[in-house]
């Protein structure tokens, strides 16, 4: 059974940082490209940022582009999405998704397997 498990979430004061983690079990993530979405309330669920899957590539939105990085430890079936400057408008569900491909994928339609979510609040 494949499960991808989020965490990291917290409530952060803006301009603040948190570090998400995706930790999968069941599959073993250097066959698979990955992906951070986030859904905040009221609203769709929107690409975040992708990573390949042997890490050569990336993509972020533009939104948290400069201020997100997102990682892979392959050995440790692990992908991070680092959030630095979080601003409120930040505050969302965020998701990590696996698919089955090299490349990153940006649409929500190209992944495989998706977590349960990590809640992230950016508040004074």
């Amino acid at each position: 059974q494949v499960q991808l498990a989020e965490s990291g979430g917290d409530w952060v004061q803006p301009g603040g940082s948190l570090r998400l983690s995706c930790a999968a079990s069941g599959i073993t993530l250097d066959g698979y490209a990955m992906g951070w979405f986030r859904q905040a309330p009221g609203k769709e669920r929107e690409g975040v940022s992708c990573i390949s899957s042997d890490d050569t590539g990336s993509y972020y939105a533009d939104s948290v582009k400069g201020r997100f990085t997102i990682s892979r430890d392959n050995a440790n079936n692990t992908v991070y999405l680092q959030m630095n400057n979080l601003k409120t408008e930040d505050t969302a569900v965020y998701f990590c998704a696996a698919a089955r491909s090299g490349l990153a994928r940006q649409k929500e339609s190209q992944y495989d397997y998706w977590g349960q979510g990590t809640q992230v609040t950016v508040s004074s």
